[in-house]
């Protein structure tokens, strides 16, 4: 039961997360002040996409638990590579924006993290 909780937390929450990214993509391109057009499109598709990628990686996390359940090659392998994805995110967000001072951009790491870390414990307990 445990390890449910476990995957389902670190899949929903990075579900959330990535939902949370598509928010305020206008308000985040905008900051950027006065930019060319193609760096403008370039921006605003490179936040999207990683917004879709959480997305898109609790969506599947979370199928995976419902359906198949935590036990399985094909489940252990969608949470690792979830978990590793996730993990290598949070690696760039602290090379690059998580360097910035604006707080969502700093925890955002920090979320990926944990979700990574929710998903790998899901896979043991």
């Amino acid at each position: 039961m445990l390890g449910l909780v476990l995957l389902y937390s670190g899949s929903i929450i990075v579900l959330i997360w990535g939902a949370a990214h598509l928010f305020p993509t206008r308000t985040i391109v905008r900051g950027f002040g006065s930019i060319s057009e193609d760096n403008r499109k370039i921006i605003t598709m490179e936040w999207m996409a990683e917004g879709v990628a959480m997305i898109y990686m609790g969506i599947l996390a979370v199928l995976v638990t419902a359906i198949a359940g935590r036990a399985g090659t094909a489940s252990t392998v969608v949470y690792l590579s979830t978990a590793i994805t996730l993990i290598v995110m949070a690696i760039l967000g602290w090379l690059t924006y998580a360097r910035t001072p604006i707080i969502p951009m700093k925890l955002c790491p920090w979320i990926q993290t944990l979700s990574a870390l929710l998903l790998l414990a899901g896979t043991v307990y």
